[in-house]
This record gives structure tokens, sequence and C-alpha cells, in this order.
């Protein structure tokens, strides 16, 4: 079952959430800089990230002169939770996260003591948005049966108020877990991811209703289409997206299972259905094979994503030099906020500890 606030769930895309609209019209594409400037600010960042004791950790879909410049300068790319876990066992005293900002707020909760900073606040998330605590919790006290299960791209609000944090890679395993003991479920803040979780598990779950405005627009009769132009090619695709798209992928997993099945499948051409920001990343471990990003035109399209997400392109080199150089967009949580947000954060790590799973991050 589907509901918001008692409501049945509804029909139209993430990016026609007047809340989410309203963020996208304020969304700014930094500036492209020319060769010569993005020398010269690699160059001044790099200096400055030795300098100052700082980590950049980076998130799969960011630009890849981000990502380059992370690993160049014994940072992290990774996916979200892998990214606030660098952190917390990096010796750095700064952690300049590149992502969006329940990364930042998930980085700071993991390493209380070291600043965080991000190259802008300005970057979030149609799930975060629609997921705001107040409503949350109202929903949550008229459900007090059942047991909090939050998707970690939420604010450190919503994490606190939740029994569990779960990432796309363990979802399955703990809501089975909970199913077996008994336990009725919340799910938000996902409603495909949910949908997805509810359907391999058959437990008793109410759905909060949200989605990525980026995998919420792949198409599944546009990658049926596809794959009569690339019949041997596998289908990639991430949970957030829609359950028809679901059904008909090889694959289906986090970022970093995404990333580790196209390099272990032995098909030559894969479509992949989530942010073309990991098509780096997939291109460095695999460059002989060849990455198609699945179709995310037409019926209902917006393109308002185009399987990019906007407050991703906002993380830049120079945004990022900026926030590091002057001690910019620092993310804070407050100290009560933050214990009550790792109680459902450390009962992830440490059931996928005690059942020995791998768990990475989202998105």
């Amino acid at each position: 079952m589907s509901v918001l606030n008692g409501q049945p769930a509804s029909e139209s895309l993430a990016s026609e959430l007047k809340v989410v609209r309203d963020h996208l019209k304020k969304t700014k594409t930094p500036k492209v800089l020319a060769s010569e400037e993005r020398v010269s600010v690699v160059s001044k960042l790099t200096k400055l990230l030795d300098d100052k004791r700082a980590k950049l950790i980076a998130h799969y879909y960011t630009d890849s002169l981000i990502q380059d410049l992370a690993e160049e300068t014994n940072g992290f790319v990774g996916d979200s939770l892998e990214m606030a876990r660098f952190g917390r066992d990096s010796d750095a005293e700064i952690l300049i996260v590149a992502g969006v900002k329940f990364m930042g707020e998930t980085a700071k909760i993991l390493s209380p003591l070291k600043t965080v900073l991000m190259p802008t606040l300005d970057a979030t998330c149609s799930l975060d948005i629609a997921c705001p605590i107040d409503r949350f919790s109202r929903f949550c006290d008229e459900h007090k049966d059942r047991t909090v299960v939050v998707y970690a791209n939420t604010s450190a609000a919503v994490k606190a108020r939740a029994d569990w944090v779960v990432t796309s890679s363990i979802a399955l395993e703990v809501v089975e877990h909970l199913s077996d003991r008994g336990e009725k479920i919340i799910w938000a803040p996902d409603k495909h991811l949910g949908s997805y979780v509810q359907k391999n598990t058959n437990a008793d779950i109410l759905l909060w209703d949200a989605a990525c405005i980026v995998h919420e627009e792949f198409k599944a009769q546009g990658i049926r289409d596809m794959k009569k132009m690339y019949p041997a090619a596998a289908v990639l695709a991430h949970p957030e997206a829609p359950g028809a798209v679901l059904e008909i992928s090889d694959v289906v997993g986090s970022t970093t299972q995404i990333i580790q099945a196209a390099k272990n499948l032995p098909h030559n051409d894969i479509i992949v259905a989530t942010d073309q920001g990991i098509f780096h990343k997939l291109r460095k471990i695999v460059p002989h094979k060849n990455f198609m990003i699945a179709p995310t035109a037409g019926h209902d399209a917006t393109c308002r994503s185009c399987a990019n997400c906007p407050w991703m392109s906002m993380n830049s080199l120079q945004a990022t030099y900026e926030s590091l150089m002057n001690s910019n967009n620092e993310i804070r949580v407050e100290k009560e906020l933050a214990v009550k947000a790792m109680v459902p954060l450390q009962r992830m790590l440490d059931f996928a500890a005690n059942q020995q799973l791998e768990v990475k991050g989202r998105a």
C-alpha cells in the first residue's frame, strides 16, 4: 500500500511536485571553466587540500573532474555511506563532501569532531525535499505499531526519527529480517525502491510517496526499443527506477553493485538506468565496453533531469576550491540530533556485520 499522510500515492512524476519544482527553479548551473582556468584551480585546490589536512570525498554522480581530483589526492569516490565511512576512518581534519546535502550530514554524523564542508549547501535531493520531518513525524505517530525504516537519502532529522536506516544494497535483507520477526513497516521516502523491497519480501509496508527525479524518468518501453537495436545488451538498473524498468533489467542494484556487475558480466553492450555520472567510473574500470544511458524520453517525461541530477551538477571545481579556501558551507548537525540519527545508522552497520553483508551507499 502506498500512502502519503493517509492519501493514495500520486501518479505524477516527482519533478512535478511543487516543492521539488521550486527547488529546481533555484538550481544554478556552474560556470564551465576554460582549460587554463581548470588547470589553475586543480593546482591550487590540490595544494590547499594538503595544506589544510583535508580530504575530498565525491559521489559517483559528480563531475568527472571532481572524481579524478578526489582519487588523485588520496581522497575517495563512492556511494553515500562509503563516503561517510571513509571520512570517519580518515586522519583528515577537514572533509569536503562533493555530493548532496544529506551526504554531508551523514558524514558529519559519523565524524562529529571533524569539520565537514560542501562546495554548495544548495545541492539537495528530491527524496529529501519530499520527506520533511514535520509531516513525516506526524505520519509515523499515526502508525505507532510500525517499525520506521528510512533510506539513506534523507535528512538527519528524518534519520533521527527512524528505527532503521538502510541503503539500497541492504534494504532487502533488513526488511526481510524485520518481516520474519512479524514487524509491520513504514518505508520512506522512495516509493519505487520501497515497492521493489515490498515485492521481493512480501513484507507489510506502508510506502511514503516520493521519488528520485532522475531514476523515475527511465522508460521501460524506451529500453525495450533500445534492446531491439542492441539485442545482446545487458540492462543494469538502480532500484529507485520504476517497477516496469526493474522487471526487464538483468541486474538491479545499488550504484556500487551496478559497477561490479558491469565489470563481471560478459556483455559488451550495457544499458544503464541510473545517473549518467556513473559512466566516468564505468569507462575507467572497463573501457572496452559500450555503455549506453537508458532512455528517459517519452510519455510523461519532463526531461528535468535527463539522467543527470541537477543538484549533483552544482558541485564544481571552483566552488570546491572556494569552500575549502574560505571554510564556507560548513555542515552542522546539532549534537542531540546527531546522536539520535546515529542509532538507526549503527543498527544497520551492526546488522551488516552480523550477517557478514557488505553495506554500500545510495544512489
